[in-house]
């Protein structure tokens, strides 16, 4: 079936549709309705199903013929080390470490917290929980131990497995006093904890506590697969709040597995026994989605990737990676190649190793900016007879899974510079204004889906229905709010501007930063941007851009400055008030790669700004409040 063809079947017969998919993976009960509605009037996806996402990761492959198969490769440039898992042998690891969570008390419903670096015991333990039933939320390790204490107490954990530390570039950060801190703080701290001492930093334990990785699995016997109703809860990932508070996104298990085994060939066009590489982490939904699961459950082999795009060693690294273990797909954020552009503009490490494998190239997490998009096309078009195809697509921690992206498995359409292409089958895509009408072809609007949601969509937050109504429901009576901006065109192809607090109020005019940050990337000495709007006593707003140079590039300040005015006002217009910049030598960032928006708006208006926990690196804003400071840009300009 075309892409048309397919999408409309999944808008008009979703439960025809998904059905179809359903059938796709081994149910112990094949559920009764396909799509309903619970008490709360939420929609739920194959109700009285019964499955287990650990058996369908790992026994139903093995079951299949790929017991032999490489599932997982382990690979850490930070510690030179790497280990590789059949699917026989990550099954009987998750079985011994569940049978160890088991002997500590975890049992089906129970929550466990996961507060790991990027090695393969992070993944074992979420496929241990779920083989358990047990709801695991992973947090990003790292994270303050405020941040942590937050979680545990909203989640109630039985258990939380940790390590000693963990490793970034060269600086090895240990985890245990983080962790200890945190159950200080935390008022439903768990009474057990799992370790896994790492050679880099030895843990001290806690007697009647702390349990040792090592000894919990030699002490524990292998358990079976503990079968799940299809609406019972997989896992909690923990997303930004606007009040402050982390919102529990909850993910069920029977829509989760269908909906990311299709995604596999779908969204990506990836077969079983192909290699798929996502380069994130496991603290964030595309490592629980593309690192963990879905290439699991679609019989893929999986790579979890200790290191970054740059200086682990180089910023050839990636290449290295596709090139040793033989990728075929590869997914990252835009952020993660504006970082190797940055440090090898010409991509000549590149030319080090043989990407033959490599099929395609995705990218998410944040916009795909043109310039960066034309330099990845440029660079990768010697790699195949037409060159590998660079994918965006669009989607969110609330989703799981794509939400617009080129369908490359259905029916590649031709590609749209800025635009994520089209919806996916499943995702009824609209675009209305602030009334609530639908925006005519090339308005832009606030970006919306109706309801239902396809499956693996959250169906509510961590115990907070009242907050998932507020939070996404109630704008637009039947339609699920992103929460982005955007355009819908006469092709029906989406275009996301970014967050609607990333949309800005100048004299009247409202003005996406996101456009202006397209037209400044296009500057050749510009290997990053970030516009914001700060306020302003006379428009209301105005936009303020900060860039960051290529390596190897001088420019001063004001020439910078001028040039860029020069381009907002040459492409958008005066109505813009693109009037100041300054040159930095780092973006803040979350350790995901999205860049800090609103923390940099905050240096310009506030003088205490307190420091994100998801930063990569808080001085980085002593330095911007430097620059703006030495620019005269917002609370320091000059009266």
């Amino acid at each position: 079936m075309s892409y048309q063809d397919l999408y409309q079947q999944s808008i008009e017969q979703p439960e025809v549709f998904w059905r179809k998919q359903a059938e796709l993976i081994k149910w112990y009960e094949f559920p009764e309705t396909i799509l309903s509605q619970d008490e709360h009037g939420f929609f739920r996806w194959f109700a009285g199903g019964k499955l287990n996402t650990s058996y369908l990761a790992l026994d139903a492959q093995i079951e299949d013929g790929r017991g032999n198969q490489l599932a997982l490769i382990y690979d850490s440039p930070v510690t030179n080390s790497q280990h590789k898992f059949t699917y026989t042998e990550l099954r009987d690891e998750v079985a011994v470490f569940a049978g160890g969570l088991k002997n500590l008390g975890v049992g089906k419903g129970d929550r466990v917290i996961i507060y790991m670096p990027m090695v393969a015991e992070a993944v074992i333990s979420m496929l241990a929980c779920a083989r358990l039933g047990a709801v695991h939320s992973v947090v990003f390790g790292g994270f303050a131990p405020h941040e942590l204490a937050v979680r545990i107490n909203d989640a109630k954990p039985k258990v939380l497995v940790t390590a000693s530390c963990g490793i970034e570039f060269t600086n090895v950060i240990e985890y245990k006093p983080l962790v200890d801190r945190a159950l200080e703080i935390a008022e439903f701290a768990p009474e057990k904890t799992v370790v896994l001492q790492r050679p880099q930093a030895e843990a001290e334990m806690q007697s009647g506590r702390d349990y040792d990785w090592v000894k919990l699995v030699n002490q524990a016997e292998p358990v079976e697969p503990v079968p799940v109703e299809a609406t019972d809860p997989l896992y909690i990932l923990y997303t930004s709040g606007t009040t402050g508070l982390p919102k529990g996104v909850v993910r069920d298990n029977g829509g989760h597995a269908v909906a990311l085994k299709y995604s596999m060939k779908a969204v990506y066009n990836t077969d079983p026994g192909d290699v798929y590489w996502a380069g994130s982490d496991v603290g964030w939904v595309v490592g629980h989605s593309y690192i963990v699961y879905a290439p699991l459950l679609h019989g893929c082999t999986t790579i979890v990737y200790e290191g970054k795009p740059v200086r682990t060693p180089d910023a050839g690294a990636f290449w290295r990676v596709i090139s040793e273990h033989k990728v075929n797909t590869f997914f990252t954020a835009p952020t993660a190649f504006r970082a190797v552009k940055k440090e090898d503009p010409e991509a000549n490490l590149k030319k080090l190793y043989n990407i033959s494998s490599l099929r395609t190239l995705f990218l998410a997490g944040e916009r795909l900016d043109p310039p960066t998009y034309e330099w990845l096309k440029e660079i990768l078009k010697e790699d195949s007879g037409a060159g590998i195809p660079v994918v965006d697509h669009w989607w969110q921690t609330e989703t799981g899974w794509a939400i617009c992206s080129n369908p490359m498995g259905i029916e590649p359409h031709p590609v749209k510079n800025g635009s994520p292409t089209v919806a996916m089958p499943g995702y009824n895509v609209q675009v209305l204004d602030d009334e609530g009408n639908t925006c005519k072809p090339g308005e832009t609007g606030n970006i919306v889906i109706h309801l239902p949601l396809p499956p693996s969509c959250l169906p509510t937050l961590w115990n907070d229905n009242d907050r998932f109504k507020q939070s996404y429901l109630s704008r637009y009576d039947g339609y699920y709010l992103t929460g982005d901006e955007g355009i819908k065109d006469e092709d029906n192809y989406i275009f996301v501007m970014g967050r609607t607090d990333d949309v800005i109020n100048v004299a009247g005019h409202r003005l996406s930063t996101g456009e202006m940050e397209e037209l400044i990337a296009g500057h050749p000495a510009v290997a990053e941007c970030a516009v914001t709007g700060i306020d302003d006593e006379l428009r209301g707003q105005v936009p303020v851009g900060f860039v960051v140079l290529k390596d190897g590039v001088e420019m001063s300040q004001e020439q910078m400055q001028k040039e860029l005015v020069d381009i907002i006002r040459r492409d958008i217009g005066a109505v813009a008030y693109f009037r100041q910049s300054g040159i930095v030598k780092r973006l803040p960032k979350t350790r995901s790669g999205k860049i800090l928006r609103k923390t940099i708006r905050k240096l310009a208006v506030e003088t205490e700004v307190s420091v994100p926990p998801t930063i990569d690196d808080p001085i980085i804003l002593d330095e911007i409040r430097d620059v703006m400071r030495e620019r005269g840009i917002g609370q320091y300009a000059v009266s």
